[in-house]
């Protein structure tokens, strides 16, 4: 048990999760206290012991499935005597009895058809013992598993659930249910009887995946099957190569991120001798004195919110990193006394105005990849004509409490870099920093003049998922 616990918690390493020697020594202390056969309540206890973000709670799941997969006799993946097929066949036997079948074959010689029809009453009634067994039957039956190819699990999920036609079933067992009770159902009856089905249906599937994932584990070995099922944590998601959903994910991670960055770049001023003398309030204090102003007062200036100005690339190579740009764009927009945003290509066009005119970013974004004004010539990038232009029209607007954020991958497809509005912006505003989204090794190759417009930036920082994202709001304190 420790060799594979300590094995389990290399593996969450591996995968991200920030599991220290603390927290290990706290798993094993937990795991003391509760019945190692209870899986769930293993399960929770390492859970609750190693987990601290609920983002990774699906990760954590997934080394779990793969390293305590289930094991024991009844779960040999060698058919034998006593075996958990025995159970069912002799349930089938029973079934079967009063149409005179009762015995004729083992499992193997059942037709699909009947093997349908015990996976429905074992549905019907709840039977986790039957799902399981059937599931190990279907598994063998249709997933087509042969030892050492090299094939994922999904594809054999996905043969064992197309042969097996779950589709229609939720229908059959409805249709059955009215039957039993010999009229229609009332609209609530209904509803928790289809949501109770839909359960034991997924309960189903799922004992059909843990069974692909225990055969898989019994050849290749739980390393080499967490390593293949091993996916980034949503933190570690590229920005430039997330999907939809991911990015979905990640805009629920910004607002206290957004939070965390206001807070670092707002200006801090210690309650000092800097301001003029407050002469009332040294008067009204004096009074302790006897009238004399024995403790002289100050007005303190107070803290104010930045101001900030987002200057982001949407051209088509970072168009990824432009979404997750614009949404963190949405996002702080409520913790700064002003933001302006700014998109360009080879064009540039101010786009506050669009966040402020909807509540749903994604109508937002729509809006300035439609109408935003940012084709000058040929829509391809041209970093340096976009910052004259700014510089031409807004630059007046930048003061000593702005802080200029820019955001893209510098590739300026050879045109004049015009560094020198970077330097500008820089001798005006507070902060200049740039976040790109390539990674450093790419920077300063071919096409990409990123060293150029750095030398004149507060920092220059590598910014391809949420990790390094939350790095850079922590190198600003």
């Amino acid at each position: 048990m420790l060799e594979l616990l300590a094995g389990f918690i290399t593996e969450l390493r591996n995968a991200g999760l920030p599991v220290s020697l603390t927290e290990n020594l706290d798993a094993m202390h937990a795991i003391s206290h509760i019945p190692l056969e209870d899986r769930e309540a293993f399960k929770y206890a390492l859970g609750a012991t190693l987990v601290k973000n609920n983002a990774h709670w699906r990760s954590f799941e997934t080394v779990f499935e793969v390293y305590f997969s289930l094991r024991g006799p009844e779960y040999s993946i060698s058919d034998g005597e006593g075996s958990i097929e025995d159970f069912l066949q002799q349930m089938q036997d029973q079934q079967m009895q009063g149409e005179g079948n009762g015995g004729a074959g083992g499992m193997d010689s059942l037709t699909p058809e009947e093997l349908m029809n015990i996976l429905m009453n074992a549905l019907m009634n709840g039977d986790q013992a039957m799902m399981r067994a059937l599931a190990r039957q279907a598994v063998q039956r249709f997933a087509g598993m042969e030892p050492g190819r090299p094939v994922g699990g999904t594809y054999y999920l996905y043969r064992t659930l197309r042969n097996l036609d779950l589709d229609g079933m939720l229908d059959k067992l409805m249709e059955a249910s009215k039957q039993q009770v010999g009229g229609e159902l009332t609209n609530l009856e209904e509803r928790l009887e289809k949501d109770e089905y839909n359960h034991r249906i997924e309960q189903f599937k799922q004992e059909v995946e843990a069974e692909i994932r225990r055969r898989l584990v019994a050849d290749r070995g739980a390393e080499a099957m967490a390593k293949t099922l091993r996916k980034p944590l949503p933190e570690d998601v590229e920005f430039m190569h997330a999907s939809r959903d991911e990015m979905q994910n990640l805009k629920k991670s910004l607002q206290p991120l957004t939070r965390k960055l206001a807070a670092r770049l707002a200006r801090k001023r210690r309650h000092g001798r800097k301001g003029p003398l407050d002469f009332r309030n040294t008067v009204r204090h004096s009074l302790a004195y006897g009238g004399v102003p024995a403790e002289p007062k100050f007005k303190y200036p107070r803290p104010a919110k930045p101001e900030l100005i987002v200057i982001a690339d949407i051209s088509g190579s970072v168009a990824a990193f432009a979404r997750f740009t614009l949404m963190l764009v949405y996002a702080i927009s409520g913790q700064f006394s002003k933001v302006r945003s700014f998109v360009f290509i080879d064009g540039i066009d101010e786009v506050t105005e669009y966040f402020k005119k909807t509540e749903d970013i994604s109508e937002a974004i729509h809006r300035i990849n439609t109408e935003a004004d940012v084709i000058w010539v040929d829509g391809h990038s041209d970093y340096g004509h976009a910052f004259e232009v700014f510089w031409d029209r807004y630059g007046k607007e930048i003061n000593p409490k702005s802080t200029v954020l820019l955001l893209g991958d510098a590739r300026n497809n050879y045109h004049a870099s015009q560094a020198w509005v970077i330097k500008e912006i820089q001798q005006k505003a507070r902060h200049v920093y740039w976040l790109n989204p390539e990674p450093r090794s790419y920077w300063n190759t071919g096409d990409s003049i990123v060293g150029e417009y750095g030398t004149h930036t507060d920092g220059v920082y590598e910014c391809r998922n949420l990790r390094q994202l939350e790095a850079f709001v922590e190198k600003l304190a």
